[in-house]
């Protein structure tokens, strides 16, 4: 299809593709490590938007037709998972936000009346330096949540986005003797 990028995977079998150690059913199979890390890796390199695909070129195919779809189901059930973690893992994060907000602006307000109080008309090198030690410290109070609202929930909501593209990718099969 036009302007939809190919993620590509050769393989010997089809169960490469799915972690051997989990009893789930077929469809409800975990991705072995290395292809999903493989998969994502390659859906990482294309723009947020553009649509992908997923084609696995197996030595062997699969008995039966069924095979192509009950693989495309796995793979969207596993990414839906992840998916479904990822926004978990960014409600954690948002929740972290704020709890770390609320103890450092209380921390700061804590520091900023104890340097009213401190100062109040006394001049003095040593209330000057515990009044600037403790301005330093309230700021450095506010840190973790600036860092968590500034920097950290951008890569772990990029990451959800192409899980849930992963999720909806086809999924097609082909013999890697046909090509």
């Amino acid at each position: 299809m036009p302007g939809v990028q190919h993620i590509e995977l050769s393989l010997r079998d089809i169960n490469q593709l799915f972690n051997t150690m989990d009893p789930s059913p077929f469809h409800e199979k975990d991705l072995d490590h290395d292809a999903e890390e493989f998969i994502f890796s390659w859906a990482q390199e294309f723009q947020r938007h553009e649509p992908v695909d997923l084609i696995v070129y197996l030595e062997k195919l699969p008995n039966g037709h069924a095979a192509n779809r009950l693989v495309e189901q796995a793979v969207h059930h596993y990414f839906a998972y992840r998916a479904r973690l990822n926004q978990l893992e960014f409600k954690r994060l948002m929740k972290q936000g704020r709890m770390s907000l609320l103890v450092g602006l209380s921390f700061l307000g804590l520091c900023l009346l104890t340097i009213k109080l401190l100062v109040l008309n006394r001049p003095g090198t040593i209330l000057n330096f515990f009044s600037q030690s403790l301005t330093i410290a309230g700021w450095v109070a506010m840190w973790r949540p600036m860092e968590i609202y500034l920097y950290e929930w951008w890569p772990l909501r990029r990451r959800g986005q192409i899980f849930e593209k992963l999720s909806r990718m086809p999924v097609e099969l082909r013999s890697a003797t046909s090509t």
